[in-house]
C-alpha cells in the first residue's frame, strides 16, 4: 500500500464501514486537536472511546476515559492514534492483542511510522497514516466546503446545509481526492512563465 497517497474510495470505505473508533491520546482540553476530532466524530455518529491513562476518571462528552485499549471490553472497529510517531508502535502492537482485531490503524496528522504500518498490515488490518479522519470525513461529504474550504469535491449539487447531527453521505463523487497534480502543474506553469 502506497502510504504517500490515498485512493477516496479507500478512505471512503473505512470512514463508513466503521462504528467504534478509540481515539488513543484523546484529551478533554476543549482547545486542543484531539477534543475537536473526538467532538466531530460523535456527532456524525460515530461510538466515540477517549483512550488516556492520564484522564481516568474524567469523562470527554459522557464518554468515560480508559487507561488503555485492552481496558475498553469490547469490539473496536478503528484506533485513532493522536500520538506523536515514536508512541506508534506500542499503541499497534497493544491493539495486535486485542480480540476481535480492530479493522483499521489511523495515525493522525503529522504521525507515521512504517514498521508500525507493516506490522498491521501484516496481520489483516488497514492502515492509514498522516491523516485525520474529521478532515477526510469533511472532505468527502463535502461538509468542509460549507466553511469555505474547497474540498475538490466537484458537483453539480450542492450538499445539504449540514445540521446538529446530521451524517452527511461521504458517496460523492470528486475528482483527483486529496491529490494536488492539477495546482502542482499549475504552479509549474505559473513559475514557467516568471
Amino acid at each position: 500500500m502506497n502510504h504517500d497517497a490515498y485512493d477516496d474510495n479507500y478512505i471512503r470505505g473505512i470512514l463508513n464501514g466503521v462504528k467504534s473508533i478509540a481515539m488513543v491520546g484523546a484529551s478533554p482540553v476543549n482547545v486542543r486537536p484531539s477534543y475537536f476530532a473526538f467532538k466531530y466524530l460523535a456527532q456524525r455518529g460515530y461510538d466515540m472511546i477517549p483512550v488516556n491513562p492520564g484522564h481516568v476518571g474524567k469523562s470527554l462528552l459522557d464518554k468515560p476515559f480508559v487507561a488503555s485499549l485492552a481496558d475498553i471490553g469490547r469490539p473496536i472497529d478503528m484506533i485513532d492514534i493522536f500520538r506523536n510517531s515514536s508512541h506508534i508502535m506500542p499503541v499497534v502492537e497493544e491493539a495486535l492483542k486485542l480480540s476481535p482485531l480492530p479493522k483499521v490503524i489511523w495515525m493522525q496528522l503529522g504521525a507515521r511510522d512504517d514498521a508500525a504500518a507493516a506490522k498491521a498490515e501484516a496481520a489483516g488490518l488497514k492502515v492509514v497514516m498522516n491523516r485525520c479522519p474529521k478532515i477526510e470525513y469533511g472532505r468527502l461529504s463535502s461538509e468542509i466546503s460549507w466553511m469555505g474550504v474547497n474540498s475538490r469535491t466537484l458537483s453539480s449539487k450542492r450538499a445539504p446545509v449540514p445540521t446538529q447531527g446530521m451524517r452527511l453521505s461521504l458517496n460523492r463523487t470528486s475528482v483527483g481526492g486529496g491529490a494536488t497534480a492539477a495546482s502542482d502543474r499549475a504552479a509549474k506553469n505559473r513559475n514557467d512563465l516568471t
